[in-house]
């Protein structure tokens, strides 16, 4: 229990830091060097108002300075930084492959809310992600510790944990490009960005070329189940807001952002995937 705590406890802290790159990164700010601040009057944030959750709870959601309300946002994603900590520490253990999902989890919760707010995936998480989950991949064929793929099969690719990184890689980014380019041809218009693409190669390289098949199977039937009923709702912004373009000549469609739907996935096949497999196993010997 004191352990899961500590493992809660730095998922705060890292959550913490998750809203700093949240804010930051679409606006090409630095997300080291540069103090905190309130992002309306630009005050200093003290380092005892910057306390996870505690300090938003204390406040009442407000500016000290300028009195302006503190987006509920930055609570959420510190607690979700410790419950997916957490979470993977009691699925885990303390386990050396914790040093490539803690990472892996913390990236995906920045990308999520960075993709719900502005519509875009930065390359500058994908890349370095991709490259993290590769590396893991070859010190998981010389320390098998250190192997991050979900499935321990007996095929070819158990055997080669930096084959598995790879073909993860090719089969994410690969069905999420083929989707892509099939939406476009149908739709007449783009289905998925390439910020989609990179995403779903980046959790490939994590979690190997079978566990992302499952990942992609989630993250449509989530994005169905919700996409459509916030599209009826009026709830999602249309293209015309997102690009800031106007274009008579086709009406402005209603935008689904689909990183958070792939984070989701990946959170369940990495959390859940003995849980979906039984499920799965029960449906087929009815």
């Amino acid at each position: 229990m004191a352990i899961t705590l500590i493992f809660f406890l730095f998922g705060l802290i890292f959550g913490s830091f998750a809203n700093v790159c949240i804010w930051r990164i679409p606006r090409r700010e630095g997300v080291v060097v540069k103090p905190s601040h309130c992002p309306d009057c630009g005050a200093a944030i003290k380092w005892h108002q910057n306390i996870p959750v505690i300090s938003y709870l204390i406040l009442r959601g407000k500016c000290s300075q300028c009195q302006k309300r503190i987006s509920v946002q930055y609570s959420l994603v510190e607690l979700s930084g410790g419950l997916l900590f957490a979470a993977a520490y009691l699925k885990f253990g303390l386990d050396w492959r914790l040093a490539g999902y803690l990472p892996f989890l913390w990236a995906l919760l920045v990308i999520s809310a960075i993709d719900i707010r502005h519509y875009i995936i930065p390359d500058i998480l994908s890349f370095p992600g991709i490259s993290l989950g590769l590396a893991f991949g070859m010190a998981g064929t010389f320390y098998p510790a250190l192997n991050l793929s979900l499935f321990g099969f007996d095929d070819p690719f158990g055997f080669w944990p930096w084959l598995d990184s790879l073909t993860g890689i090719l089969v994410g980014g690969g069905l999420i490009w083929l989707s892509a380019w099939g939406g476009e041809k149908i739709f007449k218009q783009e289905a998925m960005g390439g910020g989609d693409i990179k995403l779903a190669a980046f959790i490939g390289a994590f979690v190997g070329w079978q566990a992302v098949l499952m990942v992609l199977f989630l993250s449509f039937l989530l994005g169905t189940l919700a996409g459509v009923p916030l599209m009826l709702l009026g709830k999602l912004k249309k293209t015309s807001e997102v690009f800031d373009v106007q274009n008579q000549s086709q009406p402005a469609k209603a935008m689904v952002p689909f990183g958070p739907f792939l984070a989701m996935g990946a959170v369940i096949a990495l959390l859940a995937r003995k849980i979906i497999w039984g499920f799965y196993a029960n449906l087929l010997m009815r």
